[in-house]
């Protein structure tokens, strides 16, 4: 699928991708309305799309706080820019400075030049910073059918189930950082996920991977 701004089909998209994200932070922990999520594409149209069609991503920007933790935020940035460069990186940098948040999601129409994912680098240590393209959004892959139910485990939990099993971490199978589960959950490196599938004999199963 072709990414072209102002196309006569980019509300439509946009409000797939905007259903995919508030979801994808609404499995993470995070505070979202079901308004957002259950938004039909009309409804969409009128709150964000101008007479021609034309979404204003700007207002698509939001951020909000972990159900558990009110002082955990992430910030949800569109950028306007087809392909995010420097400049749009520091603006997004410039907001999440501002309001004392070291979570960032950007997504963007195109893509992202290399010297923009050098920042997500060169910041790691103060902020966590995500990307994804319109097109990774455009369907949540976890809602597949063939996609088993993914859980990450807290610390706690990851260090129950090493002890109960007598495991050390190297022992358990692997899920890659790039792996598209991965990535919608924002795993980090170290990180465990209790993935269920349904058993023809035990009913329901679960596996254990540790992101690496």
């Amino acid at each position: 699928m072709t990414d072209i701004i102002g196309g006569p089909d980019e509300a439509a998209r946009l409000w797939r991708v905007n259903r995919t994200v508030h979801e994808l932070v609404k499995d993470r922990g995070f505070q979202v309305s079901d308004e957002e999520i259950h938004m039909d594409l009309d409804t969409f149209k009128n709150s964000y799309a101008n007479s021609g069609g034309a979404v204003d991503r700007n207002q698509l920007n939001f951020f909000t706080n972990h159900q558990s933790d009110s002082s955990d935020h992430v910030f949800v940035f569109f950028s306007e820019e087809k392909s995010v460069g420097v400049k749009t990186m520091r603006k997004l940098l410039g907001i999440l400075e501002e309001k004392s948040i070291n979570k960032g999601i950007i997504i963007f129409p195109g893509n992202m030049t290399p010297s923009a994912r050098k920042v997500i680098v060169a910041m790691a240590h103060q902020y966590k910073l995500e990307e994804f393209s319109e097109s990774d959004l455009l369907v949540n892959i976890t809602r597949h059918i063939l996609v088993p139910q993914h859980e990450v485990l807290n610390p706690e939990e990851k260090a129950n189930l090493l002890n109960k099993y007598r495991l050390k971490e190297t022992q358990l199978p692997r899920i890659q950082l790039a792996d598209p589960v991965a990535r919608y959950y924002g795993l980090r490196r170290g990180q465990v996920v209790k993935i269920t599938r349904p058993s023809e004999t035990a009913g329901r199963y679960a596996s254990y991977r540790i992101c690496f």
